[in-house]
């Protein structure tokens, strides 16, 4: 059977086409080839192939940052070290 081909026009950012387009050129690659590949992942995967979401920061990462925010605005709580060998003493010591 014969493959029919069909044309699709997208409006890009004119920025975004350029950056993306350089990149497929180090890979060897046109704007072309790349939508039919990601439509055949599309196909493939039956739906997006990458996930799509807000990055949202987990739980973890906000506690480490508020731990961080602590750190830089009580400097004199936290012990500071001029080298690695204190700073290995004070790990292994039982304080």
């Amino acid at each position: 059977m014969e493959s029919l081909t069909s044309a699709i026009s997208v409006q890009v950012d004119a920025y975004d086409k350029e950056v993306a387009n350089n990149i497929l050129k180090k890979l060897g690659l046109n704007m072309s080839t790349y939508v039919n590949m990601a439509i055949k992942q599309l196909i493939n995967k039956d739906g997006i192939p990458f996930e799509v979401v807000n990055p949202k920061p987990s739980k973890d990462m906000l506690e480490a940052l508020e731990e961080v925010n602590e750190m830089i605005n009580n400097p004199e709580k936290y012990p500071r070290y001029n080298n690695w060998n204190d700073l290995k003493e004070s790990l292994l010591s039982d304080d």
